[in-house]
């Protein structure tokens, strides 16, 4: 099974950014796509941003864009969110998914593998 590891979140205050990183345990295949998804208290966990490694085609919830961008590195097996204008509504565990068919959906169960998450904190 496909391993997947968050890090990068933390406390930032309004206004800041932060870059979360989110590897994989073995290769990611081109075919894959890559999404964050993310929870916040009492909240249902919402979709975010979605990557496709074939074509490189990103998608984003109308909440974030603007103001996050989602990417890839193929050689480290690594998935990235850089998130800028950060605002306290953007407080939540952020987690990173897989999906091998390579769909980029919105829905969270679309996606085969998930990672524990990383916490992120906005302060006004």
């Amino acid at each position: 099974q496909v391993q997947l590891v968050e890090s990068g979140g933390g406390l930032v205050q309004a206004g800041g950014s932060l870059r979360l990183s989110c590897a994989a345990s073995e290769r990611i295949f081109s075919n894959y796509a890559m999404a964050w998804f993310r929870q916040a208290p009492g909240k249902e966990r919402e979709f975010v941003a979605a990557i496709k490694w074939s074509g490189d085609r990103t998608y984003y919830a109308d909440s974030v864009k603007g103001r996050f961008t989602i990417s890839r590195d193929d050689a480290k097996n690594t998935v990235y969110v850089q998130m800028n204008s950060l605002k306290p509504e953007n407080t939540a565990i952020y987690t990173c998914a897989a999906d091998r068919r390579g769909l980029g959906s919105r829905r969270s169960s679309q996606y085969e593998y998930w990672g524990q998450g990383t916490q992120v904190n906005v302060s006004s």
